[in-house]
């Protein structure tokens, strides 16, 4: 009996030995929460559609500055690898050649053709283009036109049509169309263009029409895009699907009035077929955040532009859950969703221009590789397309992305110092500079017709003397001898202080994206004339500050060399007492800011923007100078001025203490 019960006692010890080595360890794991996979983002929400509403919480969000890389293309054997040869684009960049057209019907194609021809990319001989374009268009019995002779399979070509492909050149071509099905898109490859209207404008455009950020008692909370046009207005306490008619068994009448035109809405729900995508620019411009519906078509410019940040993405079938996630968004999240819709609209979409300059900005980007536009450069204002490459691809060395990158502007700058047809070396003006603590070279642009002097003033700093060649776009030009971001631009009449001088680049530290100086302008419309008109009479008001005595950024020599149009350029070598009004302008278009004013300590005359070789004494104005503002508003199809008055002044500038207290004395020296 002793025997049997020692071995029933080892049998269960074997058994709950068994047992515990094989339960012990699935315990424990069960008591320990797991870690999360390598690269899962922690802390957001775990829904059950998320599968479907994975816009609201963007799992795997990419840094700002990780550049984007091209998807592989769904169902297609034609990749940007494989159906583009980019040897050809190495020596002279992207350079663009327009096949020719064959009797287009419609106006579209000239205005594609206008466009590019103003632009950098464009050339007139073959053998320098690495692309090729052809604008494809019906004949008038509504065919499609026969291909150019230079096709050659299509490799290195680009079909662009601003309107959705009527004509389908595929293989080896890439396609560039607007709103293209998903299901034929291939990512990394073809581009999404955005749906066009037929007037929409070739330059310029219309800006944002949002005017109030947060939701006045007024505003329409969700405007839903009708398939046969118009939009219909839906309340906050819809409980069923507003976006379908027959899914709510008892609507209001008042929830659903029709309007051709776009009320002012916090939301813009869109339906996903194709034909909603005209709703899209709509919304878009109006500031109202666009809710997509499961859409089926391809975002314009999915490439680069994060969408998450601007519109919404959401499933058709779950109505609960997209309303319930409307309402209950965050007031600051729809601020942010707002504001970059009109960021967004003005930076790429407000004209033809800026969507065929974005079209080949993108495909250049694919040609430079790893040394492309970074999201952050593409995403933020002011845009990819004024972060020109051929300055920089670092975002800390462009003057908008200081707060982004954390970093400031650098303690020192360089002085410029424009010396006219007739002008004599500015002796006193190179000691006055030379004494700031904050001046690291100057630099003389001699573009007088006297010969140089034989000996300059010694100074504390390096002193460089350029030859010029008489243009007054010679102040602008990107001088490689330039070692420092902050420029101060003079002209050899001006007459300043070291004290006015290190206060003026105090202040510019804290604008660096805008021009900081003493002598102003402003701008005005003339309702006698129909046309607008500066004054350079000393006011409250302004909207430009004179380059002859202002603080910048120099990367803006960069954009008025490489970016603006030829024609404005040559409009300035013309009119040389233009340049400032061009300079200004520039400016005020990149930033949608005015200029920074700061005071003088001594009386200096009032320019005028007419006298012979630059600005003079006088206060008159000229129909000729007031010309040349009309004609810069055409080029750049809005007025882009933005006026102020606001002037920034030192600390007990005008206090009555001691002088002997104040920082910058000479200012309050008459």
């Amino acid at each position: 009996m002793q025997p049997c019960r020692k071995s029933l006692w080892l049998a269960l010890s074997a058994s709950w030995l068994l047992l515990i080595l094989l339960g012990i360890c699935p315990l424990f794991r069960l008591a320990v929460p797991p870690k999360p996979p390598p690269g899962h983002p922690q802390g957001w929400p775990h829904w059950l559609d998320a599968a479907f509403l994975s816009s609201f919480s963007q799992p795997g969000e990419p840094p700002e500055d990780a550049p984007q890389l091209p998807q592989a293309p769904r169902g297609s054997s034609c990749s940007w690898g494989t159906c583009f040869d980019t040897s050809k684009c190495r020596g002279n960049g992207l350079k663009v050649f327009v096949l020719p057209l064959a009797s287009p019907t419609s106006e579209a194609p000239q205005r594609i053709l206008a466009s590019l021809e103003t632009s950098g990319y464009h050339t007139p001989n073959t053998s320098e283009a690495c692309l090729l374009l052809f604008l494809p268009s019906l004949d008038q019995r509504g065919v499609c036109q026969p291909l150019p002779p230079h096709w050659s399979a299509g490799k290195n070509h680009l079909v662009l049509s601003l309107h959705p492909a009527l004509c389908t050149h595929r293989g080896q071509v890439m396609v560039a169309e607007a709103s293209p099905s998903a299901d034929i898109f291939r990512p990394g490859f073809d581009v999404a263009l955005p749906l066009l209207p037929e007037d929409h404008p070739l330059q310029g455009g219309a800006p944002g029409q949002l005017q109030q950020h947060s939701p006045h008692s007024g505003a329409v909370w969700l405007a839903v895009a009708e398939e046969r046009g118009g939009w219909r207005i839906a309340g906050i306490q819809d409980s069923a699907c507003p976006w379908d008619e027959h899914c709510d068994l008892h609507p209001r009448p008042q929830q659903t009035q029709l309007g051709e035109m776009l009320p002012n809405a916090t939301f813009c729900l869109i339906p996903g077929h194709r034909p909603a995508t005209s709703h899209f620019l709509q919304a878009l411009q109006a500031g109202c955040i666009p809710v997509l519906l499961s859409p089926r078509w391809e975002l314009p410019f999915s490439e680069v532009i994060d969408w998450t940040k601007a519109a919404i993405i959401a499933d058709e079938r779950l109505p609960q859950q997209v309303l319930a996630a409307l309402r209950e968004m965050l007031p600051g999240r729809i601020l942010t969703l707002r504001q970059q819709t009109q960021f967004l609209w003005n930076a790429y979409f407000s004209s033809v221009e800026k969507v065929i300059h974005t079209t080949l900005e993108i495909i250049q980007d694919r040609i430079w590789g790893a040394s492309a536009h970074s999201s952050l450069l593409w995403n933020s204002p002011p845009g990819a397309l004024l972060a020109l490459p051929t300055f920089s691809m670092s975002p800390q060395d462009f003057p908008f992305y200081f707060l982004q990158q954390g970093s400031h502007p650098e303690s020192r700058f360089s002085a410029l110092i424009w010396v006219g047809a007739l002008g004599q070396p500015p002796l006193k003006l190179i000691q006055a500079v030379a004494g700031s603590r904050h001046c690291a070279q100057i630099l003389i642009l001699w573009s007088s017709e006297k010969p140089l002097p034989d000996r300059w003033p010694k100074t504390t700093v390096p002193l460089t003397v350029i030859e010029g060649h008489r243009k007054a776009s010679d102040r602008f030009f990107p001088y490689s001898t330039i070692s420092t971001s902050a420029i101060l631009s003079l002209d050899a009449h001006s007459t300043l202080s070291t004290s006015e001088v290190d206060f003026a680049f105090v202040v510019w530290q804290s604008f660096p994206e805008r021009i900081v100086g003493f002598l102003t302008w402003n701008h005005s419309w003339d309702e006698a004339r129909g046309g607008w008109s500066y004054s350079a009479k000393m006011a409250n008001e302004f909207s430009m500050v004179l380059t002859t005595a202002a603080f910048y950024h120099r990367y803006y020599h960069t954009l008025f060399t490489h970016s603006l149009p030829k024609a404005l350029r040559t409009l300035v070598d013309e009119t040389p007492t233009c340049v400032d009004v061009l300079m200004n302008f520039l400016v005020a278009a990149v930033t949608k800011l005015p200029p920074i004013k700061v005071p003088c300590g001594r009386k200096h005359p009032e320019p005028a923007p007419l006298a012979p070789g630059g600005p003079g004494l006088g206060s008159e104005t000229q129909p000729l100078g007031q010309d040349c503002i009309n004609r810069m508003v055409a080029e750049f199809g809005h007025m882009p001025l933005v006026s102020s008055r606001v002037r920034l002044d030192p600390v007990l500038f005008k206090d009555p203490v001691s002088v002997q207290r104040k920082k910058y004395r000479s200012l309050e020296k008459p």
